[in-house]
């Protein structure tokens, strides 16, 4: 029985010592693989860091192969050392570009935004010359077809539209396609003027509340103005490339030809009705389009356009039925807007100032980055001069709040930017000057206006 009891026991300790000696090997290997990945991924992170791509570059295979999950630091490194080898004119590493990014995507799917890689991707090879314009438009194609949200970059954008029509100009694709993407490219710039625009909004007017913005938020401010500049540009840049393609000479012709065959479809109406009505295009095909869209689908556009049809007519209180059917029905808030600021430009021409601005304020809810808005406000406050103030110092302060409207389009509106600030420029001559204001003995006072336009400014100290 003793015996039993030891051979036993001798057991268990030769199993808790094989179990021991597994568990070191397990974890000793895995502490040697780590040390290893840690090894080779310096190697290659360190002269990555310091844009030495010469040196780094036979580290990153070997990095890649034994440590693919290591850190997306390794990708992010690895897909700026390819484009600078392309971009200094080795083509041979496109592969390496796209494999790189394909890792990605595969290793760290939660911390990759495929169509922004993608569409750098496309980028890089459109700006290195890699492929036919086709090829490089359909990788355009695939990367906002894919992932749309994340396909954000202005200069790609622009990029893919380019190409549209350049293919359209060699008989490649039809004009259709270009108006269809045109509507998709510009919905997409909108989109992000709206959001950023928004967020920007926010900041400017805790900032003219009197409230100190944190550093954070000011690098936000600033990188928010950056970029809807460069969407504003962009979107220029894409009606310029469009240029004649929509003019109303070829548009009309095309669409008379298109009519018959394409009246039941109301996307088709939709989109060709909306290009006649963009560009001002004075044809009998625009009301034709109008009723047969309001007949077969009565939506907020084929209110709005009936709206606009009936103002060209000088029928104003038709045109305002239409509108304000139109914004009852619309859903969407930049079609929103363009309801709104049509019947703010319906109240301005009449007179009804405080209405107006109304309107356009209610624009601007929908669609913050509607500068327009903005300096239609900015010239009723400016043209309100001689009303607003019991002198003449007061009366020309008004221009001190037109100038801030004017600032705000600039601000927010990338495309009417330098007409924005011009305007200000010019409301601020209007202005009294500090000759004035020493004049005066205003400076530091604060000046309220009892006209429409309400609200007041604080004169500057000297």
């Amino acid at each position: 029985m003793n015996n039993l009891i030891i051979i036993n026991t001798n057991t268990m300790k030769t199993k808790a010592i094989l179990l021991a000696a597994i568990l070191f090997v397990a974890f000793g290997s895995k502490a040697v693989a780590q040390d290893e990945c840690a090894t080779l991924g310096s190697l290659f992170t360190a002269p990555a860091k310091a844009k030495n791509y010469q040196a780094a570059l036979p580290h990153y295979q070997p990095l890649v192969d034994k440590c693919p999950t290591w850190s997306v630091a390794v990708y992010q490194y690895g897909t700026k050392m390819f484009e600078d080898f392309i971009e200094k004119g080795d083509k041979s590493k496109i592969s390496d570009l796209e494999k790189t990014v394909q890792m990605r995507i595969q290793h760290f799917p939660s911390k990759t935004k495929v169509g922004r890689e993608m569409a750098n991707i496309a980028q890089v090879k459109y700006d290195a010359g890699i492929g036919t314009k086709m090829e490089q438009y359909k990788a355009f194609e695939a990367a906002f077809k894919k992932d749309e949200e994340t396909f954000t970059s202005p200069k790609s954008l622009y990029t893919y539209f380019s190409l549209g029509v350049d293919l359209e100009e060699e008989g490649k694709i039809n004009v259709q396609e270009v108006f269809d993407l045109y509507d998709t490219i510009i919905d997409k710039l909108e989109k992000e003027e709206v959001e950023l625009a928004g967020k920007l909004t926010a900041l400017i007017d805790k900032e003219e509340s009197g409230k100190k913005l944190t550093s954070k938020e000011n690098k936000y401010k600033n990188n928010y103005e950056t970029n809807l500049g460069a969407y504003g540009k962009v979107k220029g840049s894409v009606n310029g490339k469009l240029g004649k393609l929509a003019d109303c000479d070829n548009l009309i012709p095309l669409y008379e030809k298109l009519f018959e065959e394409k009246k039941t479809d109301v996307n088709w109406l939709k989109s060709a009705a909306g290009k006649l009505n963009s560009k001002d295009c004075d044809t009998p095909l625009f009301f034709k389009m109008v009723q047969q869209l309001h007949t077969i689908e009565p939506s907020a556009k084929s209110a709005f356009y009936l709206g606009r049809l009936a103002e060209k007519d000088g029928n104003g209180s038709k045109a305002m039925e239409y509108y304000n059917q139109a914004a009852e029905l619309e859903t969407k808030p930049k079609d929103k807007a363009r309801v709104y600021y049509s019947i703010a430009e319906n109240m301005r021409k009449k007179g009804s100032l405080s209405s107006a601005r109304s309107y356009y304020n209610k624009a601007l809810a929908e669609n913050p980055s509607l500068g327009v808005a903005y300096l239609r406000i900015a010239k009723m406050y400016g043209d309100s001069s001689n009303s607003c103030g019991s002198t003449a110092f007061e009366k020309r302060a008004i221009n001190w709040k037109a100038a801030e409207m004017a600032e705000k389009a600039a601000r927010v509106d990338g495309s009417i930017a330098s007409n924005a600030r011009a305007a200000a420029s010019s409301y601020r001559a209007r202005a009294p000057q500090k000759s004035d204001i020493f004049s005066s003995g205003m400076a530091g006072k604060t000046i309220t206006f009892n006209c429409w336009v309400g609200g007041s400014v604080r004169v500057p100290n000297l």
